[in-house]
């Protein structure tokens, strides 16, 4: 038992004097203020929002429209560089640095994925689509469509179905003042060619105010 406990204080011991031993390492590093600018392999065009991240630390940068960045680091410490669309890359900051301030271009490589042909069928099966391919009703265009609309049978029947609107009646209650005073003391005239004493006639003999009704006397 005792032989356990004096190997576990050992342990703890060594962990300690090693965890003391970086600390110190850490702080003997020097701090200086890093800086650069990201920019493609290919044309040298600088990269934007590239996020630059020290390396087994939460924290970083991330480069601006022109591919500049700037972050506080310690001599020693492994840069990362991500960005969609290009090959991950670092960069270790060298160790016996005298200035306090460093900058580098940083290159970074493109990277291109090759994904696997995808077929899509908007039918489960070629006799389907086969199938509502050959029934397919296809939408008329604008002038079929007008053609349709200006058809003059079809005008016709629209115009005899639809009825009269206010201005029409008032049109034509007026004419009808305007004949029995010109026609005051006279015969009226035959209507054949009135237009409006057609579409009235019309429109009574669909109403079936023509029909004959049989009296039954008792």
């Amino acid at each position: 038992m005792k032989k356990l406990i004096s190997i576990s204080l050992a342990v703890v011991l060594s962990i300690l004097c090693m965890e003391a031993f970086s600390q110190q390492k850490e702080k003997s590093r020097k701090v200086i203020q890093f800086s650069g600018v990201v920019v493609t392999g290919d044309s040298l065009m600088p990269v934007p929002f590239v996020n630059v991240f020290v390396k087994n630390k939460y924290y970083g940068a991330t480069t601006d429209y022109y591919g500049y960045f700037s972050l506080p680091a310690l001599c020693g410490d492994t840069l990362q560089f991500t960005s969609l669309g290009f090959k991950k890359s670092s960069y270790i900051i060298p160790a016996n640095l005298e200035e306090d301030r460093y900058s580098i271009v940083h290159v970074v490589q493109t990277d291109t994925l090759l994904l696997n042909e995808t077929v899509i069928y908007p039918w489960p099966s070629k006799e389907e689509f086969r199938e509502a391919f050959l029934n397919l009703q296809i939408p008329d265009d604008e002038i079929t469509r007008a053609e349709k609309n200006l058809n003059p049978e079809k005008m016709a029947e629209a115009a005899l179905n639809m009825p009269n609107t206010g201005s029409m009646n008032f049109k034509y209650q007026m004419q009808l003042r305007q004949e029995q005073m010109y026609y005051n003391g006279q015969a009226p005239p035959i209507t054949v060619l009135n237009p409006f004493a057609w579409a009235q006639f019309i429109k009574a003999w669909k109403e079936g105010k023509f029909k004959r009704k049989d009296k039954t006397t008792y």
